[in-house]
């Protein structure tokens, strides 16, 4: 197919992910004679290597963690134990049923935009063509590169022993020992993840504290957590010097301070951060230029520095998450088709992992906060919550960050169960700008784990409204 004519669309999306997803359906629904390339599987990390089966595999986790307490309400059954292939037919069945129906495929086909799976990588021959490593080749007005991120590489000798956090959830059999390096969102959901499936889990930081983005007291409960699981915790363990296979797995040689030391594990997995995924694209062919990390530029219209290709999601290095990739690629999207009108716009992002415990947060963190406001800020227990209590599930805290002019919530942090639902509620709070006294009188469903935001909130404007009349506050919220 390579000596053919290209085929002919006004736009061409390479990469199915959400970015690439919105993008093509946004193109199609303007009437856009649209083509969506992938290299491999619709519906990209996010469906395939990402929230979808990562969420799956942490369900498990819980299921596991929860049968392993029935006794403490009265239930008799044997010890749990995880079936390991049963479970992968599982993450595959439910990457399948995403695939078809949750990933914005049916709208996508409807709106009449053509789908290109597992076309290989595909290459700019030019500003206005491309062809896949298939042969493929498709010609068009406008590009947009939604082609996402790889996990980082290090210049490490060894290195090529280790592993990605694809090949983890890849496993056929929970291994015996892993060592996770890189403690932020992926490695720490690894190492949450493996550590209840059996495996003995070592978590290494090279930085002073794990969860570097999160509040420092995030990151304190959530090493405090881990620990108190069965994971090693290492946090600024120093330099690694090499990787070298052993008998029974793989070597990590490291050094602080003068002093070399070592670590083995069956699996060691590499979480050290992610890098654009444009190696195979030749940019340069068509004039788009990357910024000093190797991410693509754009501006605020997710143009590049080509006036024919625009670019959103994870391979522009901005917020690696499904939901400001969505809104990326419709902005990118309707600005390819109309001129460079439509800007994304400064949003309220939640951020969250489903570990054990799970943590979340949104908005700003308390030192940011203090930089330009002033500010209360309110910290409540899980062990204070009626219904962590009944669960059993009380190790946490929300922490709240509130500007003491406006009343209106700056900032939500939190490390418990439900933590990542919780969180939305706090966001959709901060976007609607409600003061902390408006959303008090907003009765929440007793008992729930949002009840804890629901007591922060009122601690709040209590401590703000105090001595105030005409306070107004519902009972139900404080229990």
């Amino acid at each position: 197919m390579s000596g053919s004519d290209p085929q002919q669309y006004d736009v061409v999306v390479v990469g199915a992910g959400p970015a690439g997803a919105m993008a093509a359906l946004t193109a199609a629904d303007r009437g856009a004679g649209t083509a969506l390339v992938t290299d491999n599987a619709f519906g990209g990390m996010a469906a395939n290597d990402g929230p979808a089966p990562v969420r799956t595999l942490a369900h498990a986790a819980r299921l596991l963690r929860e049968a392993r307490q029935l006794g403490r309400y009265g239930v008799s059954v044997g010890e749990p134990v995880l079936d390991y292939p049963r479970l992968l037919e599982r993450v595959r069945e439910v990457v399948s049923e995403v695939g078809a129906a949750s990933a914005l495929r049916p709208q996508i086909e409807a709106a009449g935009a053509e789908i290109y799976e597992h076309a290989g990588a595909a290459r700019f021959d030019g500003p206005q063509t491309l062809t896949t490593a298939t042969g493929r080749r498709f010609s068009a007005k406008r590009f947009i590169l939604c082609t996402g991120g790889v996990s980082r590489r290090l210049p490490i000798p060894g290195f090529e022993l280790t592993a990605t956090h694809s090949d983890a959830w890849s496993l056929t059999a929970v291994p015996e020992s892993v060592i996770v390096v890189g403690a932020g969102a992926t490695g720490a959901q690894v190492a949450s993840v493996l550590n209840a499936f059996g495996s003995r889990v070592q978590l290494y930081q090279a930085g002073e504290r794990i969860l570097a983005t999160e509040e420092p007291e995030v990151s304190a409960a959530m090493a405090e957590a881990f620990r108190a699981s069965g994971i090693e915790v290492h946090e600024g363990f120093g330099n690694i010097e090499a990787f070298e296979r052993t008998a029974d797995g793989i070597r990590m040689i490291f050094a602080k301070d003068g002093v070399r030391r070592s670590a083995e594990a069956a699996l060691i997995v590499s979480a050290v951060g992610w890098s654009a995924d444009t190696e195979a694209l030749n940019l340069a062919g068509a004039g788009v230029r990357t910024d000093p990390r190797g991410f693509v530029s754009v501006d605020e219209h997710q143009q590049t520095s080509s006036q024919s290709v625009f670019a959103a999601g994870d391979v522009t290095g901005r917020l690696m998450l499904a939901g400001q990739a969505l809104q990326a690629g419709f902005v990118a999207a309707t600005n390819a088709l109309g001129g460079a009108s439509l800007s994304s716009p400064e949003q309220v992002d939640p951020v969250g992992s489903f570990t054990d415990p799970e943590y979340a947060q949104v908005g700003l963190g308390e030192a940011q906060a203090r930089e330009t406001h002033q500010i209360e800020v309110v910290k409540v227990d899980f062990a204070a919550m009626t219904r962590a209590i009944i669960d059993g599930r009380t190790y946490g805290f929300c922490k709240l960050i509130v500007d003491r002019s406006s009343h209106r919530i700056l900032g939500c942090h939190l490390v418990g169960e439900r933590a990542v639902d919780i969180v939305q509620i706090a966001a959709i709070a901060i976007a609607a700008g409600l003061r902390v006294d408006e959303f008090a009188r907003v009765p929440l469903s007793f008992p729930t784990y949002a009840g804890i935001l629901g007591r922060a909130v009122v601690t709040a404007a209590r401590r703000l409204n105090r001595g105030a009349e005409g306070s107004s506050l519902q009972p139900a919220e404080i229990l």
